[in-house]
């Protein structure tokens, strides 16, 4: 967000929580992209403030943690003070979680493969209307193949990643042997070691696919420890998540950090795992 508008969101996620009866003194910015991440002390909040027209995904989010809430899954949970839903004031919407002091160092891949599979197996036991990892896919088609929403991208790039998103789709689909729940993006960003143990955030990104989709999120060395992981469409699906990555960076509106950076770096990120494991 802007400078302005961070300063409104600051205010209205502060001027939220006080009003549900959250002493809030200090609000520190724990992330800045299209949404923000904010710690709200001393109450021990997380808000998560995202613009009014991402309202459905925040939604989205809060159902998705309040039934995986009720199978033990080892995700970050709402704060339980409050009513699990979301808040809209001014043109934000507004959610509130517990916040996690992160401790310790790297988790190990072991440690990230257990995780992941305790978390599978939690979201298997919910039910949930949640879209498919192809609708991801369509989302990033439609906006490389505009040259208005994608106006800076040149024609060879866009040939590229266009052919790239769709092979890998298609042949992805066509590999997976079952598909389920997923995280859809459980980077390393995306788990916070805390003392509860190793916990994932960000659950707005769930998706149907095979679980080999999560993974290729995960450090590489993570898949090994992972008990029937199929290592070729493990490697397939990181190639297509850094087309879906590099799609997303050559949108005119992106906000992400370091932009220019990342549109040169997606690119080389997926010729190279294309060029390790061929288009297919």
């Amino acid at each position: 967000m802007e400078p302005s508008e961070l300063r409104r969101a600051v205010e209205a996620a502060r001027a939220t929580a006080s009003e549900l009866g959250l002493q809030v003194d200090e609000v520190v910015v724990i992330h800045n992209s299209d949404r923000v991440a904010l710690r709200l002390v001393p109450c021990g909040v997380l808000a998560r403030v995202a613009p009014s027209g991402q309202l459905a995904d925040s939604e989205f989010e809060v159902e998705v943690a309040h039934r995986l809430a009720g199978v033990d899954a080892p995700v970050a949970e709402l704060d339980p003070r409050v009513a699990p839903r979301v808040h809209v004031r001014g043109t934000f919407a507004i959610s509130l979680w517990t916040y996690y002091e992160p401790v310790g160092s790297e988790i190990a891949p072991a440690d990230y493969a257990d995780v992941f599979e305790r978390h599978h197996a939690a979201l298997r036991r919910i039910d949930l209307e949640a879209p498919h990892f192809t609708d991801r896919v369509a989302v990033a088609l439609r906006d490389v193949n505009n040259r208005e929403r994608s106006p800076e991208l040149c024609d060879s790039d866009r040939r590229f990643l266009s052919d790239t998103l769709s092979v890998l789709s298609t042949a992805i689909s066509a590999d997976s042997a079952g598909e389920q729940l997923l995280h859809g993006e459980p980077h390393p960003g995306n788990l916070l070691n805390t003392k509860r143990g190793p916990l994932f955030v960000d659950l707005a990104t769930c998706c149907r696919g095979p679980i080999e989709f999560d993974l290729a999120h995960a450090p590489e060395d993570v898949a090994k420890h992972y008990a029937g992981a199929d290592h070729d469409l493990t490697h397939r699906c990181r190639a297509l998540n850094w087309a879906l990555f590099s799609a997303w960076r050559w949108r005119r509106d992106d906000q992400m950090p370091d932009r220019d950076h990342w549109r040169a770096e997606g690119l080389n990120r997926v010729r190279a795992a294309v060029g390790r494991r061929g288009p297919g």
